[in-house]
């Protein structure tokens, strides 16, 4: 997962440079007053993220796969600390005969 996310970042990272280099150099317009940062960074985001979507997709189904993976072994323990609780509650619970469990009126 961290590996992709580094990748993720990386990708951005070039596409940050390649687009601060072509508004500087006048092939794409710069933002409006103080927004040239602004502008750089979402038009850089824009650019990366299909090029992120087609470039890591195996990258991107191995995170899945982990990610499942860990939510599986998750509700498994779940499921076993849940048991193991009933089974606690059932040997603390006093024996009551079967007789006596309703009172008559």
């Amino acid at each position: 997962m961290l590996r992709y996310t580094l990748m993720r970042l990386g990708i951005f990272a070039g596409c940050l440079v390649v687009v601060w280099g072509l508004v500087y150099a006048g092939a794409f317009p710069r933002g409006f007053g103080d927004s040239n940062l602004l502008w750089v960074l979402l038009l850089s985001l824009v650019l990366s993220a299909p090029i992120s979507f087609v470039v890591l997709r195996k990258e991107r189904d191995r995170a899945s796969v982990q990610v499942s993976q860990r939510v599986d072994r998750m509700k498994a323990n779940i499921e076993a600390n849940r048991s193991q609780e009933d089974e606690a509650v059932d040997e603390a619970a006093p024996a009551q005969p079967q007789g006596q469990a309703q009172t008559s009126s």
